[in-house]
């Protein structure tokens, strides 16, 4: 066991003697195995020094070129998307407010028309672009209105959104298309996912009600009990609370 010894001490008999010995033999040895990996090392940077500055070179290169397609492609792309689709969002919103011209409208803003790019056009031109993101919503929900229940669930499947008010409506619309196909357990699933996304007094009970419903079509009392109990008991201000009495009287009487 190595004890300290003190500034200045002087050792006095033959073990301690030989003490001193073995620790500035140690010290040496440590030394001398430190200036040996120091020039080990030494030899390596001087032998490898192409390559290291060849890769430092590189690693230069891919970010300037990164900043550089940031700057000079991919932001003019993505702007230049987003003027591409006016004319498409202009024909969804008329869509909207012109029931009767509704179908030709939506599909106008699908296709394009009168020589201007439509949803269809801008998801397949600027891949990788906000615009392109956004457009799948687009074209989706307008798909829908249109009852082309598949390519809608196939554009909003493309879509994603870190705003939970969009995301939960573009679940909701896949389960929308899902029930329209009559594959009604995956509507359900997407209702789920809906009123989860975004938990408020306004989407959830909705969503929920929905998943209600195709639950008591598909005979699954269980899960429609569920979904109604939740509504009740917690979100009893919304719209569906009104109605969830009489739905948990039959579901109950079912079970």
């Amino acid at each position: 066991m190595a004890t300290y010894k003190k500034r200045g001490y002087k050792p006095k008999t033959k073990k301690e003697k030989e003490e001193v010995v073995e620790d500035n033999s140690t010290t040496a040895e440590v030394f001398n195995s430190l200036d040996e990996s120091a020039s080990k090392t030494e030899e390596w940077v001087v032998k490898n020094q192409n390559y290291i500055v060849g890769a430092i070179g590189l690693i230069a290169v891919v970010v300037l070129a990164y900043i550089a397609f940031v700057k000079y492609v991919s932001e003019p792309k993505a702007q230049e998307a987003m003027n591409d689709m006016y004319p498409a969002q202009q024909f969804f919103k008329e869509a909207q407010f012109n029931v009767a011209a509704s179908d030709s409208l939506y599909t106008l803003a699908i296709n394009g028309g009168d020589g201007k790019y439509g949803f269809k056009d801008i998801i397949e031109n600027y891949s990788g672009t906000p615009a392109a993101n956004l457009a799948n919503y687009y074209a989706g929900i307008a798909s829908l209105n249109i009852k082309q229940y598949k390519p809608a669930i196939a554009y909003l499947n493309e879509f994603s959104s870190d705003d939970k008010i969009i995301s939960a409506l573009a679940f909701g619309a896949i389960g929308d298309a899902f029930a329209q196909l009559d594959q009604l357990e995956e509507a359900i699933s997407y209702y789920e996912k809906a009123a989860n996304t975004n938990k408020n007094d306004f989407n959830t009970p909705f969503f929920l009600m929905k998943a209600a419903k195709l639950s008591i079509t598909l005979g699954d009392h269980k899960a429609a009990l569920d979904y109604l109990t939740t509504i009740k008991e917690n979100y009893a201000n919304s719209e569906e609370a009104k109605n969830v009495d009489s739905y948990l009287g039959r579901v109950e009487a079912a079970i």
